[in-house]
């Protein structure tokens, strides 16, 4: 009896032995936005990676970036914290500050190998001070492909990979969307865009490079599959923030602030589950740091949604509600002024709630292109293509275009109130409808809490000047076409 006792924790400790860590695999794109994929119901686009991963794992419907920009977006998700805790890296084309942490290298530092792609991961912007003092870059050494990558791990290490890629940012190719056989008439407008044909070949054609990111990453699937890796590996795919079109990125909306989001995680996860649960970008890295069984460091103010992940209920207790904001993106305003346009966010499953520091500001930029800071810019905080083109020089056209142009280059009140329920698109400020006056106030103060708890310095100083001050280290952006 003895014996066989002392076989079976013998046998037990082998077993033990043998289970590493999950390898992981972070797929972002580059201003790929909600609800753009086949298994939000979209119908224009051709995503079956992404609605494989959804439906083999766990697809999110509220999740929502720390900021719509680049830079901080994906600081947010390095640092475990929202960008405004982050100081410079709250700004595009900024760097971040030494005292920040990456968790990639704590995975390192815990027997991952880490690495990531050659092409955009982290940035726009200098991180030289940042590897001068931590060593390398925060994802460590890049690789030109995936498969080059997987011939430096072994069998007896986990690995985390980051995935990156410039698509579906601008500059696209006219009309590769229609050509390649994109239905325009299938493509998702939001509310703030006229009926256009204009327009409509414009969304097509970021379509276009949805799908040829998609595709990229169903090739990094099936590269695992092969090599026996898939049902060990945690894949992430998600994008930094919304499309770059007038009022997607850089603004508040769901339009800027809402992504695809789903994770696969073999068989320790129930597959095919949807979730409703209001996660950010933030709780990424405690959530990997969880996985992979490596100590989250107190200072990260995300987190972690294993628990989430592996629960079966559609909604959990706490994760109700959700927070986001946004600094400078470029210097878009009249010059001398080199600032942004500060502007925080509440939502729920009910309202959306925007509190602009700064009303008197334009929050895609001027339009003047006299008074620009930089050459030839022109409503700067907004990418240029055909629908801004078309919205600009249309604006006078109709009520409809009227309107188009003020919801996406016009000026904002310092509140914005929206109800999610039957605005889903957030097109009819109700801010100053008295029958919301209770709801205004209540949201206001929800606003204020949780700033307040996340460590946000307008939370006790609306005025803070701090991200301002920061150097801009990028070009003019949003130039006239």
């Amino acid at each position: 009896m003895k014996l066989q006792i002392l076989l079976l924790i013998f046998c037990c400790g082998l077993v033990n032995a043998q289970v590493k860590p999950p390898n992981i695999v972070f797929c972002l794109a580059d201003d790929w936005g909600y609800p753009h994929a086949g298994a939000y119901g979209d119908q224009g686009v051709k995503t079956p990676n992404f609605d494989r991963l959804a439906k083999e794992g766990v697809l999110f419907n509220h999740a929502f970036v720390s900021s719509p920009s680049c830079t901080p977006s994906r600081n947010a998700f390095i640092t475990g914290k929202y960008h405004w805790e982050l100081g410079s890296g709250a700004n595009l084309w900024s760097t971040l500050p030494e005292e920040h942490e990456s968790f990639i290298h704590l995975l390192a530092d815990n027997g991952y190998t880490t690495g990531r792609t050659n092409a955009k991961t982290w940035g726009p912007g200098n991180l030289d001070s940042w590897i001068a003092s931590h060593g390398s870059h925060p994802s460590n050494k890049g690789y030109n492909t995936f498969e080059d990558f997987l011939e430096t791990t072994t069998d007896d290490e986990p690995f985390f990979f980051w995935l990156g890629t410039l698509d579906p940012h601008r500059a696209y190719e006219k009309g590769t969307g229609e050509e390649s056989g994109i239905d325009i008439s299938k493509v998702h407008l939001y509310k703030h865009y006229p009926e256009s044909d204009v327009i409509r070949k414009d969304v097509a054609d970021y379509y276009y490079e949805v799908q040829r990111w998609d595709s990229l990453v169903g090739s990094v699937i099936k590269q695992l599959e092969e090599n026996n890796l898939l049902e060990n590996t945690i894949i992430i795919m998600t994008g930094d923030h919304g499309m770059p079109f007038p009022r997607g990125k850089g603004n508040l909306y769901d339009s800027g602030v809402r992504v695809p989001f789903a994770v696969r995680w073999g068989n320790e996860i129930k597959a095919g589950r949807a979730v409703d649960d209001y996660v950010s970008f933030a709780d990424i890295a405690p959530t990997l740091l969880e996985a992979a069984g490596v100590k989250t460091p107190q200072d990260m103010t995300g987190k972690s949604l294993v628990n989430i992940l592996k629960s079966e209920s559609p909604r959990s207790i706490d994760r109700s509600d959700i927070v986001f904001g946004r600094e400078r993106h470029v210097p878009a305003q009249e010059k001398p002024n080199m600032g942004g346009y500060p502007s925080r966010g509440y939502r729920n499953d009910n309202f959306l709630y925007i509190r602009n520091y700064k009303p008197d500001l334009w929050p895609a930029g001027t339009g003047n292109s006299e008074k620009t800071n930089y050459p030839n810019q022109w409503y700067a905080d907004c990418d240029g293509g055909p629908t801004k083109d078309y919205i600009v020089a249309n604006k006078d056209l109709d009520q409809e275009h009227q309107l188009a142009y003020e919801l996406c280059f016009g000026k904002r009140p310092a509140e914005e109130l929206y109800d999610i329920k039957n605005d889903p698109d957030q097109v009819n400020n109700i801010a100053n409808d008295k029958a919301y006056a209770k709801t205004l106030e209540s949201l206001r103060a929800k606003l204020q809490a949780k700033l307040t708890a996340l460590n946000d310095p307008r939370a006790t100083n609306p005025d803070y000047e701090g991200f301002d001050q920061y150097p801009y280290l990028g070009g003019g952006g949003g130039k006239k076409n």
